[in-house]
């Protein structure tokens, strides 16, 4: 939990994206509310940022977002507070952030993909706020079979494009406003992977060797739920 003199951040939930790769089961489900083991995927996320004293959310939504809105409702069943940033169609991650950025106020936020499972503690964020002059801090982990080639580096504790080896960005970052509002290509519709690359050697990066999955393809959510319930 939060201290005193560590007050909570913000939050945000990404959950517009169309998950295409999970096809069927998104044709009449979004992704976030696919069930891991009965639960929806998105209420791991959630449940974990509450632990962590994380009780203001935004969730920006796109495809089928009403079933989303409809089923976390205000988040008070989840101990949370939510508020949601419509899309018409994908704004993709920086686009979506962009867009709910007056839902999110001035101060430094968490981000988290709504697909993403992880057993990361967000109390240890919570409690080690960001540097003054760092844009944001991601979480990376050792690459997975469908990324082998990884994101990105680390040197020294900050992100790199040329370090060796490479990880690969987890989906969870800790980020100020201002990296994307002095972003310079900023435009409606872009993704984080960009921001992060402009922002190489400044921002902060770790590696996180828990459990992680991005549940993408319908054989991940199988191997997930396996892993869960023990069977492997």
């Amino acid at each position: 939990m939060t201290s005193r003199h560590n007050p909570a951040p913000a939050a945000m939930v990404l959950a517009a994206g169309f998950g295409k790769r999970m096809r069927p089961l998104t044709d009449h489900t979004p992704k976030p509310l696919i069930p891991v083991l009965g639960k929806p995927l998105i209420e791991y996320a959630i449940e974990r940022l509450a632990q962590a004293g994380v009780t203001n959310l935004v969730i920006n939504l796109a495809h089928l977002g009403g079933k989303i809105r409809d089923h976390l409702g205000s988040g008070e069943r989840l101990g949370v507070t939510i508020q949601y940033s419509a899309e018409s169609e994908p704004l993709e991650t920086a686009g979506g952030i962009t867009k709910a950025l007056p839902l999110l106020g001035d101060a430094p936020f968490l981000v988290v993909n709504g697909d993403v499972w992880c057993d990361f503690d967000f109390s240890y964020w919570v409690n080690n706020p960001l540097p003054q002059h760092c844009p944001g801090r991601l979480l990376m982990v050792p690459n997975p079979p469908h990324n082998p080639e990884g994101d990105f580096g680390i040197d020294d504790g900050l992100l790199s494009g040329t370090t060796k080896p490479r990880y690969t960005f987890a989906g969870i970052s800790y980020l100020r406003p201002e990296i994307l509002t002095s972003y310079p290509n900023a435009r409606e519709r872009y993704g984080l992977g960009e921001v992060f690359a402009f922002n190489e050697d400044k921002m902060q990066a770790e590696v996180y060797e828990g459990d992680w999955c991005d549940v993408g393809t319908p054989e991940r959510l199988n191997k997930l739920e396996e892993r869960l319930r023990g069977d492997v």
